[in-house]
């Protein structure tokens, strides 16, 4: 009767097990829907991405394979995203944040335009984030800071405005920082150029340079806008002698005016004079 249970549960073992290895790879739904959202958000002139379609979102990923154009593959779950130099346009989806395995999420040299999604903050796992080489406009998102994994974040040649946020100074991985060449404004935040801890890299200022209204160390003080104080003591020179000059004209005008005057004066008393 034992030997009949230990046969019945070995059968039985066998049974999840070949099950497991022949059971349909699917594709993550989350991976899925970031797929999908992502090709509705980018226009592709190109045709580079001429597998991308829903046949394919369906299953992107054969264990450590890729079926999809641009995505890398392990464990059945996309970890990587390389559609850089592509001549893509149109926005960054924030269903992206759909990708939860993604670990490098690269689309730069592109035309892309819009923001920055704060919903990447939801890519906990990503290490690499590439976004250079586009148009993309507004603020860099501080929730980036939720992505406590990232040592790269490269947004230069952009069209970013407003400042750094101060919080990315806390991404104790960050080994690689660039948004030169933006429209960024205000102070460098010192936890990223003159960071505290021996361990944690320091960014020079070509990680900065390029954002005219941007300031604070490593760049170089900013040049004044302002007259220099030389020129304002020029011009006050100046001013001050162009008064004296006329000044001194004014003064010479009214003397002869009053020398014709009293002359007149003189000549209309000497004529009511008599003669003796």
């Amino acid at each position: 009767m034992d030997e009949r249970r230990r046969v019945t549960k070995l059968v039985l073992f066998l049974s999840i097990l070949l099950n497991a290895a022949f059971r349909p790879c699917l594709s993550d739904p989350s991976d899925q829907a970031c797929l999908t959202e992502l090709s509705k958000s980018i226009q592709d002139p190109n045709k580079s991405l001429h597998n991308w379609n829903q046949q394919t979102f369906a299953k992107p990923c054969n264990e450590s394979t890729s079926n999809l154009q641009g995505a890398i593959c392990n464990n059945g779950r996309i970890y990587k995203l390389s559609l850089n130099n592509l001549s893509l346009r149109g926005t960054i989806s924030p269903f992206l944040s759909n990708c939860t395995n993604l670990q490098t999420l690269d689309l730069s040299s592109n035309f892309l335009t819009g923001p920055i999604p704060p919903d990447l903050q939801s890519l906990v796992n990503l290490a690499v984030l590439n976004l250079s080489s586009n148009r993309l406009e507004g603020e860099i998102p501080p929730q980036l800071t939720l992505c406590a994994y990232l040592n790269v974040i490269d947004f230069h040649d952009n069209l970013l405005t407003g400042p750094i946020p101060q919080q990315l100074g806390l991404l104790v991985r960050l080994s690689a920082f660039d948004v030169s060449n933006n429209r960024l404004s205000g102070p460098i935040p010192l936890s990223l150029s003159n960071r505290s801890s021996p361990n944690l890299p320091k960014f020079n200022a070509s990680s900065f340079e390029g954002n005219k209204d941007l300031y604070g160390f490593p760049l170089p003080p900013m040049r004044s806008k302002g007259l220099s104080i030389l020129a304002i003591v020029g011009i006050g020179l100046g001013s001050g002698l162009a008064s004296l000059i006329l000044s001194f004209t004014g003064v010479c005008i009214w003397l002869k005016v009053t020398d014709r005057k009293v002359a007149l004066e003189e000549g209309k008393i000497s004529h009511l004079m008599p003669d003796y």
